[in-house]
């Protein structure tokens, strides 16, 4: 029980996380900002970060099966 509540915390963390990045590209996308690097480093850490929230759901939900 207490490692499932410690994987709802983690996958919570990293959904925070993920949504954050989303709005700072979002803003520096609309403001014009020129970094495209910068961009697409936030971005692809964005997509490591769903990777790993993907993860975490499954081996919850595969858990919660067994």
């Amino acid at each position: 029980m207490l490692e499932q509540t410690e994987t709802e915390q983690q996958l919570e963390r990293l959904r925070v996380e993920h949504r954050d990045l989303d709005e700072i590209v979002d803003i520096l996308i609309k403001s014009g900002h020129q970094d495209e690097m910068r961009i697409q480093r936030l971005k692809k850490k964005k997509l490591r970060l769903r990777d790993q929230i993907a993860r975490l759901e499954s081996s919850q939900s595969l858990q919660a099966d067994a």
